[in-house]
């Protein structure tokens, strides 16, 4: 899937959104590369067209930096939003600045608490891979493996199983009306077979 990189909410910033497309496509991104970030902009098109309202510029920002800094760290995400405050200041109002680097620190969780609008667009958009036809969750799964290679295969199953169980214990999966219409059941389908295949792998 090509970028599009008329999603860029911005009139200004050509180099910046350059950079940022550099980094999805750097060497080592199995999963969150450009395909994930062009995903995640095709389904936030889809979730405003269904009805879903949230604040464009800052949550297509927010998209576009949410995995700006990716190497199977922990704070990638704080390392995205810190690259956010930077890189946006004099682009944006500060405002706009704080709500980017807010929305790409709540995507380490997918928590967005009731009424946060941006939040549960954003967290949807970033959490519907989870909801897709079977070759395509086979293909992320297997990419998100490859990123981390490095990790023996117990141990890469262990903590596989822990993401799942703790994205499956959710009272929901997804936050906006037409994602948890059209997503969550079939998400869930997806995230317990993975489980029951982990297990079975594991003996």
């Amino acid at each position: 899937m090509a970028l599009p990189l008329a999603s860029w909410p911005l009139p200004t910033g050509e180099e910046l959104r350059d950079r940022l497309a550099a980094a999805y496509a750097a060497p080592g991104r199995d999963y969150h590369d450009t395909r994930h970030l062009a995903e995640v902009l095709a389904r936030l098109a889809e979730l405003a067209e269904r009805g879903a309202a949230y604040d464009r510029v800052p949550v297509l920002l927010a998209a576009w930096f949410h995995d700006g800094v990716y190497d199977g760290e922990r704070d990638a995400e704080e390392r995205s939003a810190v690259w956010a405050e930077d890189a946006l200041e004099g682009l944006v109002p500060p405002d706009v600045v704080a709500e980017v680097a807010r929305l790409v620190r709540l995507t380490e969780t997918h928590r967005p608490e009731d009424g946060d609008a941006n939040g549960s667009a954003l967290s949807d958009a970033d959490l519907a891979i989870l909801a897709a036809p079977d070759e395509r969750y086979r293909e992320y799964v297997a990419s998100v493996r490859r990123e981390f290679a490095h990790l023996p295969d117990e141990l890469f199953r262990k903590g596989r199983a822990q993401v799942l169980r703790a994205l499956a214990e959710k009272e929901h999966l997804f936050h906006t009306a037409w994602a948890r219409a059209q997503w969550e059941a079939p998400a869930r389908a997806n995230l317990e077979r993975e489980l029951a295949e982990l297990t079975i792998a594991g003996g």
